[in-house]
């Protein structure tokens, strides 16, 4: 069972920590509990209790009037928050108890409801990339297992293929292309997946060459095609102290065209950007590229 701290409950809740302990004394929200050597902890059922309450009170329940209601009054009133066109909060927060619970259903029941009402693009935006902004605080704390990565990472690929699947690209003639493509040894594809369809939806080639790809593959590609724009996403690989040589890198070898880089591992203030690499600070900057 994972093991929460009052800051972490802040952090995936957006309730600040003082205000938790007032909610604790005054309501008695939550119950935390204590190790053997009485360190206060947080379980995921505090953790799903405090994400519906939250989401209530940002609605303009008050809480005094939250605290009276019983659990099942308290989950009715945040499913009609579901239905309300628009409304994510309250399907990231079914994402993340889906993911806690390797629930399939629940999981894929809040992606196609936002999908449905906003558009698949949106749903991405709005619902996708927050819930793994949070899943990323639960993995730098380890309160998931690689089994709660690997499980939603999978649904999302899922529906990500099915999405690019489905899509019908109406190129024109002299449209410039896209290079995709991640380097060697990073594996971690849901971005590069995403900016895949949405290329594609703005009916420009794709070449897609996906993940682990050598230095001298991605030259042989580049000859071979010559893209205008290349786009990867760097999240793992290469190292992070290599990271300025790999920018330097890039640039010298594919002088002509434009470099879009997105990923944790280029978020680094003292990184130095040549003219032709752009750094990416969110996918919402590479969509608004199209516009």
């Amino acid at each position: 069972m994972a093991q929460y701290t009052i800051k972490e409950l802040e952090h995936l809740s957006g309730i600040k920590a003082h205000t938790i302990r007032i909610w604790e004394q005054r309501y008695n929200i939550l119950c935390p509990k204590r190790t053997e050597t009485n360190i206060r902890y947080y379980d995921d059922k505090d953790l799903k209790t405090l994400l519906n309450v939250s989401l209530l009170n940002e609605k303009g329940y008050k809480i005094s009037k939250i605290a009276q209601m019983q659990p099942d009054q308290v989950i009715q009133k945040v499913q009609q928050l579901c239905e309300i066109p628009g409304e994510c909060s309250q399907h990231i927060n079914n994402m993340m108890s889906a993911m806690l619970d390797l629930d399939e259903e629940a999981f894929d029941k809040a992606i196609s409801t936002v999908a449905l009402q906003l558009g698949f693009a949106e749903a991405m935006n709005r619902l996708v990339y927050p819930f793994l902004h949070k899943i990323g605080i639960l993995w730098q704390t380890g309160n998931i297992t690689p089994a709660h990565e690997h499980f939603v990472s999978n649904l999302i690929r899922q529906k990500l293929i099915v999405a690019i699947d489905g899509q019908v690209v109406r190129r024109k003639p002299d449209t410039p292309s896209y290079l995709l493509y991640l380097p060697e040894g990073e594996l971690h594809e849901l971005a590069l997946l995403y900016m895949n369809y949405v290329v594609r939806s703005h009916n420009f080639p794709v070449i897609y060459m996906g993940q682990n790809l050598p230095f001298s593959d991605l030259e042989l590609t580049y000859a071979l095609t010559k893209p205008k724009y290349i786009c990867t996403v760097l999240t793992s690989a290469p190292d992070r102290d290599q990271m300025q040589n790999y920018l330097k890198k890039l640039s010298e070898a594919f002088p002509e065209a434009t470099i879009y880089i997105y990923g944790i591992l280029v978020q680094q203030e003292q990184l130095v950007f040549p003219g032709n690499v752009k750094r990416l600070a969110c996918m919402r900057e590479f969509t608004e590229l199209f516009r």
